[in-house]
């Protein structure tokens, strides 16, 4: 299985209620409905664990996508173009990583 991780920080920190009510409304429901995409989440991070040191990110976005060239093609419609540029509205030099799952034996 493969996942597209999504680091970011909002551009603007006044827009945190702005973003996660579009995130619940528009970027989850039109990611999740995508063919390729098994699940997609978004994680407002708390913080680092053990130190009282800022996060290098705000948010993290997992998607497991269980077909990598059909999604490819699922963000290649108008309507993804759309949302994209939506996100990249609210999102500061995001950094996308693509993985793959380390199953256990």
């Amino acid at each position: 299985m493969s996942n597209l991780i999504v680091l970011f920080s909002l551009k603007d920190q006044s827009q945190r209620e702005a973003y996660e009510e579009w995130a619940r409304n528009t970027d989850l429901p039109t990611v999740t409905a995508l063919p390729s995409v098994d699940t997609f989440k978004v994680h407002r991070v708390a913080g680092l664990f053990g130190t009282d040191e800022a996060a290098p990110y705000q948010y993290v976005e997992i998607i497991k996508i269980n077909s990598i060239d059909q999604f490819g093609a699922d963000v290649s419609t108008d309507t993804m173009a759309a949302v994209a540029g939506e996100f990249r509205e609210f999102a500061d030099n995001p950094i996308f990583m693509l993985s793959n799952d380390i199953e256990a034996n």
